[in-house]
């Protein structure tokens, strides 16, 4: 039985990690590079993007044979996201904070040890505007949102969750060794907000805060993003104040969501 049970359990997470792949990128995948990228022989990676396009969580194109999700996926999600009133009580907030810096909003929820886009407001009337997509994989080592996420975690568990996340010499932005990220992160602490300035990307500069229950239990994070050359190094103090201050509102209305879920249950119970 207990063969049969880690046999289950390997199957479904490959399962998973094929769809996490390929939720990566929105564009149509070879067999090929699924099977190379997840380390599996193509028979095996065949057999599973067979079984999910059967049961409807991935297509393959008649033309190419490329491999991409379908939209049940996507579906899901935001059927689940809208039942959690998160960005009902939020999104008020990420509002105020976009007219404040006059530039980008964004926010992050972890999931497990990493942190995954929800939502966003944009604050720039004219001029250059960010826009990145929402479904980019947040990188923990070069972006504001992952260093003030991995700033609220020992040193051993933040180093740890960054070289899962891919964190290696010549990587993360400006830093290159885990040295350099642990000084970054106590700056990051010390200061209570973190900073990517084009580390993340290139002529973009974030501010970036934790999101905390209780001033412990951290459930996201809030940055704002913009050109460069409108966030300079005199103008970060104030947009990192007002980060800071919606961070704190977002941790203020967490629990709100949390009992209308609640509230919800007792409804239909």
């Amino acid at each position: 039985m207990e063969a049969i049970v880690r046999v289950v359990n390997s199957l479904v997470e490959r399962c998973f990690a094929v769809i996490e792949l390929m939720a990566n990128d929105s564009s149509a995948m070879r067999l090929g590079e699924i099977a190379e990228r997840l380390d599996l022989q193509k028979s095996a990676a065949h057999r599973m993007l067979t079984v999910l396009c059967e049961i409807g969580w991935v297509e393959q194109e008649p033309v190419t044979g490329f491999y991409k999700l379908t939209l049940r996926l996507a579906i899901l999600g935001q059927r689940f996201l809208t039942g959690t009133h998160l960005t009902d009580v939020c999104q008020p907030i990420l509002e105020e904070l976009a007219t404040e810096s006059a530039e980008l909003v964004r926010m992050a929820v972890v999931q497990g040890e990493t942190l995954t886009w929800i939502a966003q407001a944009q604050g720039a009337q004219k001029g250059l505007r960010y826009h990145p997509e929402m479904v980019a994989k947040v990188r923990l080592a070069a972006t504001a949102n992952g260093r003030a996420y991995l700033s609220t975690l020992s040193q051993t568990d933040a180093i740890r969750i960054a070289i899962n996340d891919g964190l290696a010499p010549g990587d993360g932005g400006h830093i290159t060794n885990v040295e350099e990220l642990i000084k970054e992160l106590e700056v990051t602490r010390r200061r209570g907000w973190a900073l990517s300035d084009e580390e993340a990307e290139t002529g973009v500069t974030a501010i970036g805060a934790p999101i905390r229950l209780g001033g412990e239990q951290t459930v996201g994070t809030i940055s704002v993003a913009g050109p460069s050359s409108r966030l300079t190094p005199k103008r970060r103090p104030e947009i990192a104040e007002y980060v800071q201050a919606a961070a704190a509102k977002l941790a203020e209305v967490w629990p709100l969501r949390q009992r209308q879920n609640q509230d919800g249950l007792k409804a239909t119970a």
